[in-house]
């Protein structure tokens, strides 16, 4: 009778952790080791920050990383994304080791989604990466990067000439100022940069990763856009920004006018999956505005029936 009963138990426990509000749409999981048993040479996504300009404490600023093959590629780099990195390390991504954060794709260059790159800049050089960082980005990368490199002139002249034992190149950066199509290619992955719509932004990109296992597709900021549809069906994995239609009913009309025109809603961002039909949406960079994460799942459950999930800061897909 007791073996029974913790069978019972068990069951109901796993029930209760299974969460979602409706079948295939469900909140994620912010253990990253639950994401983190996949094989050194499978495609992963790794959520390093959710986070919009809100300064909220459980949400970095806008970052991830697909992992292939051992090797990180981020993309975006907000507030928080190098000790974020760091924590996903720590729970089993090793590529995510400080030393290895050596490539990065900005999708634009608005605050949130760059004020981490003196950070990634930095911080892996002091903790020994021996590379240059390989940034990818739209017209005004350099330029920022410039201004980056001079403003920290004098740390980097102590910490090269002075006693400290840095190398010399860590902090290097080289700069690939982009256009749509393909940008990058390894052995491991090819990367196509296409247009997205971001309001009064004239370059913002999403990013499109086709490993030999997974394709996995990155919106960036945008507000729907027929670029994004095309370059994202049939992904494996789509990871889009999203903010809550009903929460934005609340909002001033100023507000409506600027979401409508740079962002995707709940209602939108149902019509895209839709068309594109990917393996996984992933949802980033939620602006609820009043709603809860299960509210903004049921927005998007009334009309889309695929699999989708809530991304949270360290999730792993």
């Amino acid at each position: 009778m007791k073996e029974l009963v913790a069978v019972l138990v068990f069951g109901l426990l796993l029930s209760c952790r299974a969460g979602g509000t409706r079948a295939g749409v469900e909140l994620g999981t912010d253990d990253v080791s639950a994401g983190a048993s996949g094989t050194d040479t499978s495609t992963r996504v790794v959520l390093l920050g959710t986070g919009t300009p809100n300064a909220e404490p459980d949400r970095a600023g806008s970052s991830l990383a697909v992992v292939v093959n051992g090797q990180a590629y981020l993309v975006d780099c907000g507030p928080g994304v190098v000790r974020r990195a760091v924590a996903a390390s720590g729970n089993g991504i090793d590529a995510l080791s400080v030393e290895k954060l050596t490539r990065v794709f900005i999708t634009h260059l608005h605050s949130d989604h760059t004020l981490g790159y003196p950070d990634l800049i930095f911080t892996p050089w002091v903790l020994e990466r021996r590379e240059p960082l390989e940034a990818y980005g739209p017209a005004g990368l350099a330029k920022m990067t410039d201004h980056i490199l001079a403003a920290y002139r004098e740390d980097i002249d102590v910490r090269v000439d002075g006693a400290e034992p840095a190398n010399a190149d860590g902090y290097k950066v080289n700069v690939h100022e982009v256009g749509a199509g393909v940008v990058y290619e390894d052995a491991n992955v090819r990367v196509t940069a296409f247009p997205v719509r971001h309001g009064d932004w004239r370059q913002a990109f999403g990013y499109r990763f086709e490993a030999a296992d997974r394709t996995v597709v990155v919106s960036g900021d945008t507000s729907p856009c027929a670029s994004l549809v095309l370059h994202a069906k049939g992904c494996d994995v789509l990871v889009h920004e999203v903010y809550s239609q009903a929460g934005f009913e609340r909002r001033m009309p100023v507000w409506q006018r600027y979401h409508s025109a740079a962002h995707t809603s709940t209602v939108e961002l149902a019509k895209i999956a839709r068309q594109v039909q990917p393996g996984l949406l992933v949802l980033t960079h939620q602006l609820l505005w009043g709603a809860t994460p299960e509210q903004m799942l049921a927005e998007i459950g009334e009309s889309y029936d695929g699999e989708v999930r809530y991304g949270r800061d360290l999730d792993v897909y």
